[in-house]
């Protein structure tokens, strides 16, 4: 399969990151930050230097990940400030994945209501009423952008937000009618938040053209205790799970990217470190 990583989870230095790419035959580059400037904010001369440094090292960029809609609400509607200002950053990290030639632009969806739906006396007294409904025409515009445009946008699967489920990454999409235009991001650590069930449960609602773009990393959640905790590659609750997932992948053959997200550090905060003590065990489960 494809392999590449987040590259600020390496390094915000990108000719280090591409160092330590290089160092463990990690070919796609996805871009987030850059130095201290998140994509879709740099210059037009950083841009084509960014772009230069890639090519360059042979580097091709599979996704820039910029936080649109993160942070969004219920109380958000089409055409106000907040929203025009992520459909602004959105154009702009487009203009940018025109030039560095990213197939993929990420977008987040707002925070989340924690009950969509629910019947038997659920749906008069727990339902968030009309909370999936109002989102929708918010990533409308996103996903005609998109179109426009020629990109592809994926959505991910946050932990804190309303899309935190493949489940709900694939309702968006088909209530959207934006087969064509909008992919699933799986994060299938930040799904664990919600407890679906990475493998079968989670990959079978992607199957039939959903899956766009994967992120990986290994987690243990204790949603009681509101308490998340990053572990050493296969050392979660992800463990048993990575090879049927890339099993999967391959005999369904996924032509994506696999991403590794650097996010584990072995309690020093040496995040360099971290990806060392995991790279070689994601390379052995996906390459």
């Amino acid at each position: 399969m494809k392999l590449g990583v987040i590259c600020d989870g390496i390094s915000r230095d990108l000719r280090r990151a591409v160092d330590v790419m290089d160092e463990f035959d990690l070919t796609y580059a996805e871009l987030q930050f850059v130095g201290d400037t998140e994509v879709g904010d740099h210059s037009d001369a950083e841009i084509r230097e960014i772009d230069m440094l890639l090519r360059d090292r042979g580097k091709p960029v599979s996704c820039l990940s910029r936080h649109v809609f993160a942070g969004m609400t219920g109380a958000n509607r089409p055409g106000d400030g907040l929203h025009t200002k992520h459909m602004d950053a959105l154009k702009r990290v487009i203009d940018m994945a025109l030039v560095v030639g990213s197939p993929l632009v990420r977008i987040m969806t707002p925070k989340k209501e924690q009950i969509l739906w629910g019947s038997n006396g659920a749906e008069r007294w727990n339902v968030a009423h009309g909370a999936w409904d109002a989102m929708l025409p918010l990533i409308a515009p996103a996903v005609e952008t998109a179109r426009a445009a020629g990109i592809t946008l994926v959505v991910e699967t946050g932990n804190g937000t309303m899309v935190n489920s493949n489940y709900t990454a694939r309702k968006l999409i088909d209530d959207l009618d934006a087969r064509d235009a909008l992919k699933v991001l799986w994060d299938p650590g930040n799904n664990c938040w919600c407890h679906e069930l990475a493998y079968p449960d989670g990959y079978a609602e992607l199957r039939n053209d959903y899956l766009g773009h994967l992120h990986i990393k290994d987690v243990q959640v204790d949603t009681p205790r509101a308490t998340l905790e990053v572990r050493r590659m296969g050392e979660g609750q992800l463990g048993p799970l990575f090879s049927p997932i890339s099993n999967a992948l391959r005999a369904d053959k996924y032509n994506g990217v696999v991403s590794f997200e650097s996010v584990y550090h072995p309690g020093d905060g040496d995040f360099e470190a971290g990806f060392g003590l995991c790279i070689s065990r994601f390379k052995e489960l996906f390459a």
